[in-house]
């Protein structure tokens, strides 16, 4: 009944209530809950760096008061394992934990024997291109996920088939973790460094350092995860909160003397494909030393978010360096000079999943909830949820115009590559070489547009307002600057009509010159002289082009009127083929030289029409081969070139004289002989 006796639950319930722990442990409960928290006033900057030095000091006292209680709190643990095991003892757990990591040691043996011809086969397996390169990393990934999977089933996975004590379960499996997890080390730094394998090597970096940091890289993770079980298993066992700090302050300083090691004793910098050697080993040494002990030391006073920005500052850039490395290590021939598609879509990926994730940590490490930023209507949650919505936007489209870029480029360097291929294919690629730098810069111009106006809308400003006044002031603009856009307005009907490409020879008006470049504006012509004209598209009128499909070249020579025509002709029609077969102009001529007749009859000759069809550019080198030609065949048979001769007659008396004078010069040697 209500009156009676309280039962032996609510006897217990009270006691527990009326125990002065449990009566702190409530208090302080209350005084963290969130209306405790609402009546404490407003936080500002200031207050907040005082509260972390506070924070700071407290936990250094704690620290320093911990020490002391160390010893007794390890006898105390022994004492648990002494009461725990008192029939087995401590060594059976060793041997235990020995027994069931040997167990996946052997099914892991088992793995790779049973797959040693397909490991043979993928290590003679050629690795020329990106395709072979990307088939090849995913083969040694399944492979070394069978590994890991062998060792895991082997060791956990029996011992987890069977039943065990509450204590000795949780050490024994935390304990074959640790060795999973140094398992998982050493097979990524086979995939990643491949110590024993240059060709296979992801990271470029020479064997001797491929091995050093492979050897490093496992035994910092299993120290790592050696004192991140050990101290899980203290605080199983009952270890107070500062003795735990204390210990995990003595796993870090193992760390720190680990970082220190590698350090000085990483192989120094070596020629690696021509690279230059950066600033000496020495000063890096003492630069990244310090560093590391700034870090331990930020750890060890509690001032987490500042070692967690620090920590990033640092990882975040290397992190990034050694993706883009990687990648294009990976994907990119060594002959290469521009990146392919596939290298830069992985380097921007993963430099987009590395900046996001360094992101997300340094939320958690500064306490950020980011579902509450999500629904918080407050100024800071506000500029803060902006703030990552627009990292995300820039870095997605600066990831789409790396993407796009590439595209353009290769197709661009493609198109430079006139040798050896089909006029139409030929025209084809002087169109691209026209197009796709104009198309280059539209992208990133729409690109940066966009995604400007997005993280500034991320950011909550009110993009309305401002597409209107950009249209105003494009209509001010287009008032104002009729010139300026009649000029981009005609250059796009000129592309679009495919009037010129880049590398061909036009002449509009007074300007002709070979198409060197162009932008939105003009054009740049470059005269066969030597000058350049940047000439605006409105300027342009009619354009003739000189370089497109072929140019009939038509040659006019005059001989005198007692020729053979029809000798001539058959001289013509030889030098004609012989032009067809002169291997260094006979590629450049469409239709051989041939004698069309005779034009005219001249004052002092007959005028020969001769006709010559070429290649756009090349009618001039072939016209002089075909004079020269023509002089010397007309020259071996008695045919005479026309020209002007002066002929002067007189009377009987002016010859005479003539013949008089000539007698006199004749006389006068003789006489002085």
């Amino acid at each position: 009944s209500a009156a009676g006796e309280p039962s032996l639950r609510v006897r217990l319930l009270l006691d527990l209530l009326a125990d002065p722990e449990v009566q702190a442990w409530l208090a302080g409960q209350r005084a963290a809950a969130p209306g405790g928290a609402a009546e404490q006033p407003t936080a500002t900057p200031a207050g907040y760096v005082a509260g972390r030095l506070d924070a700071i000091r407290a936990n250094r006292a704690r620290l320093a008061e911990a020490a002391p209680a160390l010893p007794a709190e390890l006898s105390r643990v022994l004492l648990v394992f002494g009461s725990e095991f008192e029939e087995r003892g401590l060594w059976p757990v060793l041997l235990l934990v020995l027994a069931f990591a040997s167990l996946g040691f052997g099914l892991e043996w088992l793995f790779r024997w049973a797959l040693r011809d397909a490991a043979r086969w993928l290590i003679a397996r050629p690795l020329d291109t990106a395709r072979q390169r990307l088939e090849a990393v995913a083969i040694w990934c399944g492979y070394g996920t069978g590994v890991i999977a062998s060792f895991a089933v082997g060791s956990i996975g029996v011992f987890l088939a069977l039943d065990w004590p509450p204590l000795l379960r949780e050490i024994v499996l935390g304990y074959l973790f640790v060795l999973l997890l140094v398992r998982l080390s050493l097979v990524l730094g086979r995939l990643v460094l491949a110590p024993g394998g240059e060709r296979f090597r992801i990271l470029p970096m020479t064997t001797p350092e491929a091995w050093f940091w492979h050897r490093r890289l496992g035994v910092g993770v299993g120290w790592t995860a050696f004192g991140w079980v050990s101290v899980g298993l203290l605080r199983t066992l009952g270890v107070s909160a500062d003795v735990l700090a204390l210990i995990a302050l003595l796993f870090g300083f193992g760390l720190l003397l680990l970082g220190l090691e590698a350090v000085w004793r990483r192989p120094r910098d070596q020629a690696i494909a021509g690279q230059p050697r950066r600033f000496g080993g020495r000063e890096r040494a003492l630069g990244l030393s310090a560093y590391f002990v700034a870090l331990f030391l930020l750890w060890a006073v509690g001032a987490m978010p500042v070692f967690a920005l620090a920590l990033l500052v640092f990882l975040l850039p290397l992190a990034l360096r050694l993706a883009q490395r990687g990648s294009d290590h990976l994907l990119q021939p060594a002959a290469a000079a521009e990146p392919s598609m596939a290298a830069a879509l992985l380097g921007r990926g993963l430099r987009v999943v590395l900046i996001i994730a360094a992101a997300l940590l340094l939320a958690k490490a500064w306490q950020l909830d980011l579902g509450e930023l999500v629904t918080q209507d407050a100024l800071v949650a506000r500029l803060a949820r902006g703030a990552i919505s627009a990292l995300i936007i820039l870095l997605l489209a600066e990831l789409a115009w790396q993407a796009l870029k590439v595209l353009i480029d290769s197709r661009l360097a493609a198109a430079q590559a006139v040798e050896g291929i089909e006029s139409e294919e030929a025209r084809k690629r002087a169109r691209l070489r026209t197009l796709l730098p104009i198309l280059r810069n539209v992208v990133v111009a729409v690109l940066a547009g966009m995604s400007v106006l997005m993280a500034l809308s991320a950011l909550g400003v009110e993009i309305g307002p401002l597409v209107a006044g950009a249209g105003v002031v494009g209509v001010a603009v287009g008032f104002g600057a009729q010139t300026l856009v009649k000029d981009i307005i005609s250059g796009m009907f000129f592309l679009l009509d495919d009037a010129f490409r880049i590398g061909e020879y036009i002449q509009s008006g007074s300007y002709k010159g070979t198409v060197e470049s162009f932008s939105l504006r003009s054009v740049k012509l470059r005269h066969h002289r030597g000058p350049l004209y940047t000439v605006p598209f409105g300027e342009l009128s009619a354009i003739q082009n000189m370089s497109r499909d072929w140019v009939i070249d038509k040659l006019t020579i005059g001989v005198a009127y007692d020729t053979d025509l029809d000798k001539a002709r058959k001289l013509i029609k030889q030098v004609g083929k012989e032009l067809a077969a002169d291997p260094e102009i006979a590629p450049n001529i469409i239709e051989s030289l041939k004698m069309q007749g005779v034009e005219q009859f001249g004052d002092f000759a007959i005028e020969l029409r001769l006709k010559l069809t070429t290649k756009p550019g090349q009618q001039f080198m072939i016209r002089r081969r075909a004079f020269s030609l023509i002089k010397k065949a007309f020259d071996a048979n008695g045919i005479k070139f026309a020209f002007p001769t002066v002929q002067v007659a007189g009377g009987e008396t002016a010859g005479a004289a003539a013949a008089r004078q000539a007698l006199d010069l004749a006389a006068k040697p003789a006489e002085q002989s």
